[in-house]
């Protein structure tokens, strides 16, 4: 495998635990290149990409991605585009890094608009992929068609689910409950070929084995992904106080923990490592800004999981063999 290229300058806290994440992951046998400036210090003897800018986390990525052309997100999908990498990792800033994918390696011969598939943890059960998180804050119904059958790829290949199941996110289960957006989609999804569509899903089925791939806009999805991250940590600190309340629940803490320690792995946004940015013609995986080292690790192995099961060509094949619903005939 070609070495996952990782941007060794985003995030928040770039460089020191990106270069500790990079190096862990190269110590488990992934091969790694960093993308930084010259000289920079902390890599060990990990191959270097240089460039020479940074794009900031609150830098316009529309922008910085046409002004900043040697920055490190720029140069690491190019690497990708130009077969010196396999995959590119960044924690940096999100837009920018979807900007650089889509600009420079492109979109999938048939795909509309990427979206970012986020695996959200399902206790016991295998992750829930939540497409869109973020990517398309407007969509129009037949881009929730491609998000579902690009999700359907990531969950069979990814999790190993033999036939996803795919929901479409709305505000009820019967069919004509939702928007405009939300009618269409259905419809169309109920059509398309390729996909194992069971209906509607509510907020509430998303962390559970109901469903496999739930599928929505991208501001509603990155909405849903927040919140869903923001009430588990709050749940996690409200057990936590509660152990350590009274010293006479000390004894009981002690025995709990070990059994939740598990559960709160689960769930921590380190675990998962990163999104995917699917639909580009790269293997492109989005971490989060305050990614540590261990997220970083996750991220690598995530990239080269994806580059091992060939999910760009998987995608390609998918849209190929089951193009979009004809929208006319579905508003008749």
């Amino acid at each position: 495998m070609l070495p996952i290229a990782v941007d060794a300058m985003g995030g928040d806290r770039a460089p020191d635990e990106i270069l500790a994440g990079a190096l862990e992951a190269s110590r488990l046998g992934f091969p790694v290149a960093l993308v930084g400036p010259e000289g920079l210090q902390g890599g060990g003897d990990l191959p270097l990409f240089v460039a020479s800018e940074v794009i900031a986390m609150d830098d316009d990525p529309a922008k910085s991605v046409r002004t900043k052309k040697d920055s490190t997100l720029v140069r690491a999908a190019e690497a990708v585009r130009d077969g010196r990498a396999s995959a590119m990792v960044s924690a940096g800033n999100t837009g920018a890094t979807m900007a650089s994918a889509l600009l420079r390696m492109g979109r999938i011969k048939g795909v509309s608009r990427p979206a970012i598939a986020t695996p959200i943890p399902v206790p016991g059960g295998s992750p829930t992929v939540l497409i869109d998180a973020g990517a398309n804050a407007e969509v129009q119904p037949e881009w929730l068609v491609q998000f579902a059958q690009m999700g359907s790829v990531y969950s069979k290949h990814r999790f190993g689910v033999a036939s996803p199941r795919v929901g479409l996110l709305s505000i009820g289960e019967e069919p004509g409950k939702g928007d405009t957006l939300r009618k269409e989609a259905y419809e169309l999804l109920s059509r398309a070929g390729g996909i194992n569509f069971i209906g509607n899903v509510e907020g509430r089925d998303v962390m559970t084995d109901d469903v496999d791939v739930v599928v929505t806009d991208g501001f509603t999805g990155n909405v849903v992904l927040k919140t869903l991250e923001g009430g588990m940590r709050t749940l996690v600190r409200a057990l936590l106080a509660a152990f350590s309340s009274k010293p006479e629940y000390k004894p009981h803490a002690d025995v709990l923990l070990p059994a939740l320690l598990p559960l709160y792995d689960a769930v921590d946004p380190d675990s998962t490592g990163g999104a995917v940015l699917l639909g580009v013609d790269g293997v492109c995986i989005i971490s989060h800004g305050s990614s540590s080292a261990r997220a970083i690790v996750n991220a690598i192995k995530v990239a080269a999981d994806m580059v091992e099961h060939g999910m760009v060509d998987e995608i390609r094949r998918a849209i190929a063999a089951a193009p979009l619903p004809d929208t006319d005939s579905a508003s008749e």
